[in-house]
């Protein structure tokens, strides 16, 4: 005997269906539809990425991009200097979902707290002792020293630090699933955002007085 159409079990067994069924829209990422979209940096930005440039006007030195040489460290108070390889200074990375820095710092250079929110980061260290942590939602923090050789991993949007704990300079390179990450450093968005964020906001969320908040954002800019 055939179930009637309005059965709640029959019901039931079409929804069942309809959620087992693979939805390619929802899967995964739909594949490239061209081998490579240089990115037009002068074009307006649209949806996840630039508009690519005529092929006719790309050459090999699109595909190439120079990351041997050393950053300048003593700039900032921070002793730290980050060379971006992503999808604004090497444009070919558009729309494939990479990118990359080198990053060198002078002895007690600190890479400061900072989250990706666009991507997960993997980092090999090249040169000196660094120390790499990152805290979890749940405000557990993970951390340890890395030499040479040695890498890590740092989930997406998580925040995180990478700091120089030798006596001589560090290089790390760090690699990203996306061309353009993003960056949010806590203390500068914090503190030094425009317009400026409300002194009765961090005050509060920091249990200290006017006096102190001024003094930080002072450092900021802002």
């Amino acid at each position: 005997m055939m179930k009637s159409s309005n059965s709640p079990l029959y019901l039931l067994s079409c929804l069942l269906m309809l959620l087992l069924l693979p939805v390619p829209s929802l899967s995964a990422d739909p594949d490239s539809l061209q081998d490579f979209c240089v990115a037009d940096l002068n074009a307006s930005i649209s949806i996840n990425g630039f508009p690519c440039i005529p092929a006719s006007k790309v050459s090999a030195s699109d595909f190439f991009f120079d990351l041997s040489k050393e950053g300048i460290t003593n700039t900032s108070n921070l002793n730290l200097s980050v060379t971006p390889a992503n999808v604004l200074s090497f444009p070919a990375l558009n729309t494939l979902g990479i990118a990359m820095n080198r990053v060198d710092y002078g002895p007690g250079g600190l890479n400061p707290p900072h989250s990706h929110p666009r991507a997960t980061e993997m980092g090999l260290v090249i040169k000196g002792r660094i120390l790499v942590g990152f805290v979890t939602t749940s405000n557990v923090y993970y951390s340890k020293v890395l030499t040479p050789g040695e890498i890590f991993v740092i989930p997406r949007g998580l925040v995180h630090f990478q700091k120089n704990v030798g006596k001589g300079k560090g290089t790390v390179f760090t690699s990203f699933n996306s061309h353009m990450p993003g960056v949010v450093i806590l203390s500068t968005t914090l503190f030094g955002s425009q317009p400026p964020m409300p002194n009765e906001v961090l005050t509060q969320a920091f249990q200290v007085d006017d006096a102190i908040v001024n003094s930080i954002k002072s450092k900021f800019g802002s």
